[in-house]
């Protein structure tokens, strides 16, 4: 599938986000497709605003249980009781989580690492053992559970029950942070630029070269959810510069870099000059490619290589996502 495919699909499940171009993103994808229609407990983990809890409902919408009832319990705000309520575990073995013929959907544990000891003791509880026999109370729906911190750390600490992590983990999937795939900035600012605009009513902008690169510099400590908000203020005020003007400045050159730039030569402040209009250049065709690399370099009319080439000399990770 193209990029372009790819992300037209994403975009029109309506999800909430795109996924991502990168290897470890394509990687996510084909597991999730495999093991959605199965029954086997899933654990989301990955830093905050990362897209745990989209990909959770991604796996619920593409498993045989995707007409079924989908629960998302916050389990920061749960008691014993509250739990045993919003799972149906009460007399009478139905809630939320059942049909009105009593078939067990899904539930999204959001921030398992959240509930306080007792609600971990009446979980571990309700969940099966695993020896396919359902005693009165299990919770017969689909697990999936998410987490920001680290498991083991917790278990060591105490503060979470490793044989309810062992009940929860059938397969942890780790989400990455943004900064670690940054080549997924640009399909990701597009798709929101579109959803945005829609959304408020307002023209798409379309950003210039250097705002696209203040964005691939930023270390995003509030991951996607944080590149959302960035894109959706720009959409908003309808200034670019002002929306970006709270991000991170890039680190000053070095002073020998400073000093080395005051003695440039008329020819050597040329080929500067040159190598940045070409920066702009390459980046502004990527943009309007969607960062189809090889369309862009079509339009550019170099080679393919030519353009990764380029690509590495002016800091932009190379992908085969294209």
């Amino acid at each position: 599938m193209t990029t372009n495919g790819f992300l037209s699909e994403l975009a029109t499940e309506e999800w909430g986000f795109v996924g991502g171009m990168c290897s470890a993103m394509h990687a996510l994808e084909t597991v999730i497709a495999e093991i959605a229609p199965t029954n086997i407990p899933i654990l989301f983990a990955g830093e905050s605003g990362t897209g745990k809890a989209m990909f959770a409902q991604r796996v619920h919408r593409l498993s045989s249980r995707s007409d079924q009832p989908l629960v998302n319990v916050v389990c920061a705000a749960m008691n014993p009781a509250q739990l045993s309520s919003e799972l149906g575990l009460g007399a009478s073995a139905s809630g939320n989580v059942h049909t009105a013929d009593g078939t067990p959907g899904t539930v999204i544990f959001d921030e398992i690492t959240e509930l306080d000891p007792a609600c971990q003791r009446s979980l571990l509880y309700a969940l099966p053992d695993g020896d396919g026999n359902l005693r009165r109370g299990t919770l017969g729906a689909r697990t999936i559970s998410t987490t920001s911190r680290n498991l083991d750390d917790e278990m060591r600490a105490g503060r979470f029950r490793a044989e309810l992590y062992y009940r929860l983990n059938g397969v942890c999937l780790r989400l990455p942070p943004l900064r670690d795939r940054r080549e997924d900035i640009p399909i990701l600012v597009e798709f929101f630029l579109s959803k945005h605009a829609a959304q408020l009513g307002r023209p798409r902008p379309s950003l210039s070269p250097r705002t696209l690169r203040m964005l691939l510099d930023h270390s995003w400590p509030g991951n996607i959810r944080e590149l959302e908000n960035v894109v959706k203020k720009i959409v908003a005020l309808g200034d670019e510069q002002l929306a970006v003007a709270e991000l991170t400045a890039a680190p000053a050159p070095p002073v020998s870099e400073v000093r080395e730039r005051r003695g440039y030569s008329l020819k050597a402040a040329a080929r500067a000059a040159s190598r940045e209009a070409e920066r702009e250049l390459i980046l502004k065709v990527l943009g309007h490619t969607r960062w189809n690399r090889k369309r862009a370099a079509q339009e550019l009319q170099i080679s393919y290589k030519s353009l990764l080439y380029k690509l590495k000399q002016i800091g932009v990770q190379d992908s085969e996502a294209d």
